[in-house]
Formats: C-alpha cells, structure tokens, sequence
C-alpha cells in the first residue's frame, strides 16, 4: 500500500508537534473513528457515494484493520500524502480504487470513485465517465476493461495526463494546508478544497 509506520520519520518534529495536537484535540482517546476523520477534513454532508469515497480511504489508512486510526497511522498517511515518492502513491491509489479487493480496478469502481470524488471536489472540466473512459483507453493495454497493478503503475507513469488526474483525485494538502492555517471561507465553515489523496501531495 505504500503507507508504513517509519513514514512517521518523513515530516519533521514541527509537523508531528501541530498534528498531535490537533489528532488529540479532535480524538482525546487517541483513537480517531471514520466520524472524527470526516469532521478533521470538513468532509461532512456528503452523497452516498463520497461517503463511501472517504470510508475506503479511512480503511486504507487503518493499516490493522480494526476499526480506527491511531496516531501514527495517522502521521503515516500524512507523510504518504504530503511527502511520498510517487510509486508510494500509485500503489495507495490502487488500493484505494480496488474498492472490492479483488486485485484489479474495472470500470465501474473507476467511475464510482471519480463521481464521489466530483462531488467533494465540485469539479467539473471532466465528467467522471469522461475521466474513467481516458484513463482506460490510456493504459487498459489488452483491453480487458480491468486494470492490474502493474498496468496501472506503468500507464500511469507513462501519461502525464494521466498522473495528472490521478494525483489530483486525492490531494488532501490544500485541505490540510486550511486546516492548519486555521483558515475559514466567507460562510464562516472550513473551506472545502480538492482532494487530489490522498491526503496527497
């Protein structure tokens, strides 16, 4: 997946400083539940499918799969999003859009993640079925309408279109970056930004 524990050495004490108080302020128990990462985020109200979007992140975050994140799962994710090399990244957004597990990505769970991703980033220079038809043309090399890990990885690196909106599903920083400025947007709420992962780059 990318994310491991000595990723916690990747942001500096700062950093780690800012975000542990934050992580316990937001969850004293030191446990974060899907409930307290949604709210971190402002990630609140949103459709089914974005709901669904953010539970398949938090499952990719809580690496013992017990239900919570503790906090240096929660620093791991952020050093992955904010700091990681990119096949760090790609083998996360895999994972992240493998939503059944099966070890491959088919068309339907492609769409479904662009749609929610749509819906909390309010973009709209591409439909998700326009997204999910060019990444698929783009690097579906034996088109089988399903993506292996490796075809993903390689098709990705190879198109910088690609990348580009791969990268920019799930990048979290601008989010981050409000949250911890404190920043807030003229309706008085935490201003919402793209996603572009992950808690990413």
């Amino acid at each position: 997946m990318g994310i491991n524990r000595s990723s916690v050495m990747d942001i500096d004490s700062v950093d780690i400083h800012h975000w542990y108080n934050k992580f316990m302020r937001e969850s004293p128990s030191g446990l974060l539940t899907l409930y307290e990462l949604k709210a971190i985020l402002g990630l609140q109200g949103m459709n089914d499918e974005a709901n669904g979007y953010i539970e398949q992140v938090f499952a990719t975050f809580d690496m013992n799969q017990d239900g919570f994140i503790d906090f240096v799962e929660y620093v791991a994710a952020l050093s992955l999003i904010l700091k990681g090399k990119i096949d760090q990244k790609l083998k996360w957004y895999f994972k992240l859009y493998d939503v059944d597990g099966n070890g491959k990505i088919d068309r339907d769970e492609l769409l479904s993640i662009f749609k929610a991703i749509q819906a909390i980033n309010r973009q709209t220079d591409m439909s998700p079925e326009e997204i999910t038809n060019l990444v698929f043309e783009k690097i579906d090399v034996n088109g089988d309408g399903e993506l292996t890990l490796e075809e993903f990885i390689d098709g990705t690196q190879q198109s910088d279109e690609i990348m580009d909106i791969v990268t920019k599903s799930l990048d979290l920083s601008n989010v981050l970056k409000v949250i911890k400025n404190g920043r807030r947007n003229r309706e008085g709420k935490d201003a919402h930004y793209a996603p572009s992962v992950m808690l990413v780059c």
